[in-house]
């Protein structure tokens, strides 16, 4: 839609630019859109004219969520295995080839269904970015197709061709080491931005995981890797070597880990080069310790929230969910939680576009139906987003 949109009467504005304490708050506030873009923040009092209005009826207004790690190219469930879990039995991630069978087996336009699916349903939920790996494909043609698919909908996605060893790949791992530091990857690489591994037991060793990452930045892609979910390793500072955007889960980590992490800070003190991105809702569901995001926040490095959306681990679309159990269950304050799943999802995909309403950014703004940010975690639960505004356009 062209022309100009102002949201004003905004009760109390989060920027994560200039305002008050780490979310940048602005009291009565008002924003100019145009064009997709933010094009001025300030008082309600002096707000321009502009060709349509949305009165915010002094709610809270918030940078649209970024969810930077999800997989979301995918056929069937895994209600059964969680079922399971619940009664006892424990994670150990051996469930992912199961959905790689039923992913196989779909059609594209089954494929496509599901992503559109659980994207409108972030959406409405207020995630106006979503990151899309692949990686329940794991031939050449199925990780291709999974990134075709996925780059319909994101525009940061990733190939995670490296998830586990497929079945007929089991007694002879660096064979398809060799599958996907190759054909794979040449098929794959451009429909993807990112390249990923799952460097955990049971998946890839810090050797195997190095090759592909380093085949990956040959081809042009940034890195980001699991690390360090199911127990400690050296996932963590292999990701930190290699520079990685982010390193993801982080549920074991040891003071070398932690130190490596914070070793990547920029030199002008806004946080760290690698990003640490937790994810809640794996820990959740799947009845695991929760990392500690407190002893990364003291340590200086910058965390980022993510819902892992996945039909065995993690299977909520849910930003507000993940802001809730991290204020519980990580020992973050609010507004630290919410900086994570906005400005911090947005570091971890190196953006500078999305996760903030400052001038020049991507007009992506929720309207909550309540007067404060700190409701997302004092109301968990509650379907507080009332209005989602993406590209500058109400969704």
């Amino acid at each position: 839609m062209s022309g100009t949109l102002l949201v004003d009467n905004i009760g109390e504005l989060v920027t994560n630019g200039a305002g008050e304490g780490p979310l940048g708050i602005r009291r009565d506030a008002a924003v100019l859109v145009e064009e997709g873009r933010v094009a001025w923040v300030g008082p309600s009092a002096s707000a321009p004219a502009a060709d349509r209005r949305i009165d915010a009826g002094g709610a809270a207004v918030l940078p649209g969520f970024v969810d930077s790690h999800a997989h979301l190219v995918f056929a069937g469930d895994r209600a059964a295995e969680f079922a399971a879990r619940m009664a006892g039995e424990r994670y150990t991630g051996g469930g992912i080839r199961t959905t790689v069978g039923a992913t196989r087996a779909a059609s594209d336009d089954e494929l496509r269904a599901t992503v559109r699916r659980l994207r409108g349903e972030a959406l409405r939920q207020g995630t106006t970015t979503m990151e899309i790996k692949s990686g329940y494909g794991l031939t050449v043609d199925d990780e291709a197709r999974s990134l075709r698919i996925a780059a319909e909908a994101s525009e940061d996605t990733t190939f995670l061709g490296a998830h586990v060893v497929p079945a007929e790949y089991a007694d002879r791992p660096d064979e398809y080491v060799g599958l996907v530091c190759g054909p794979m990857l040449t098929a794959a690489a451009p429909y993807a931005k990112w390249v990923d591994v799952f460097c955990e037991r049971g998946a890839f060793d810090v050797d195997h995981a190095r090759a592909i990452l380093t085949s990956g930045q040959t081809a042009g892609l940034g890195v980001r890797i699991h690390a360090n979910q199911l127990g400690p390793g050296g996932g963590v500072r292999l990701g930190v070597e290699l520079g990685a955007a982010s390193v993801d889960h982080c549920t074991h980590l040891s003071d070398a880990d932690v130190a490596a992490l914070a070793g990547t800070a920029h030199s002008d003190g806004s946080g760290t080069r690698t990003v640490a991105t937790l994810l809640p809702g794996a820990e959740f569901s799947t009845r695991s310790p929760y990392p500690d995001a407190r002893r990364l926040l003291d340590a200086g490095v910058t965390v980022a929230l993510a819902t892992d959306c996945n039909p065995g681990s993690s299977y909520t679309s849910s930003m507000p969910f993940c802001v809730a159990l991290a204020v519980r269950e990580m020992r973050m304050t609010p507004a630290e939680a919410v900086w994570a799943a906005t400005a911090g999802g947005a570091r971890a995909l190196r953006r500078d576009d999305v996760g903030v309403l400052t001038p020049g950014a991507r007009a992506d703004l929720i309207v909550l139906d309540a007067p404060s940010y700190l409701h997302l975690a004092y109301r968990p639960g509650v379907p507080l987003i009332r209005q989602v505004i993406r590209n500058g356009v109400t969704q």
